[in-house]
């Protein structure tokens, strides 16, 4: 199937901040604030559920590239809004535009690369790697 199946899809993921995603119970800073990681998770959560109706179903997608600003803070309590919407679909890959908001104010914005995968080639492929690793 073409890439336009894509064109302008839209994902809406959210959460409730809690103590496991400030910086400082992920590792990434020493606030109790929302931390970069869980930021970048829910963007990221928000690209797959835009894409999810119009996968086939032996497809699947990885993500490839972040680029996020993370703008201002989250506290403990607040929810957080991630959207994410499909502006460039070419061969395999997707670019997604994505925006996160705690209430009116904007916290975080960039964009996401994905690409599409066969899924059982991909985990194949990724066993097989591990194997000879040693993992």
């Amino acid at each position: 199937m073409s890439p336009e199946r894509f064109a302008g899809a839209l994902g809406i993921s959210r959460m409730t901040v809690r103590h496991g995603d400030t910086a400082i119970a992920l590792g990434s800073g020493d606030v109790p604030v929302l931390g970069t990681p869980q930021v970048i998770a829910l963007a990221e959560s928000a690209t797959i559920i835009a894409i999810a109706e119009h996968l086939e179903q032996s497809e699947t997608s990885v993500g490839v590239r972040v680029e996020l600003d993370h703008l201002a803070t989250s506290s403990v309590g607040d929810e957080v809004i991630a959207t994410a919407t499909v502006i460039e679909a070419t061969n395999k890959k997707l670019v997604f535009s994505v925006e996160c908001h705690s209430g009116a104010r904007l916290i975080a914005k960039g964009s996401i690369t994905r690409v599409l995968v066969d899924r059982v080639s991909f985990i194949a492929k990724a066993a097989a790697e591990a194997l000879t690793r040693g993992n």
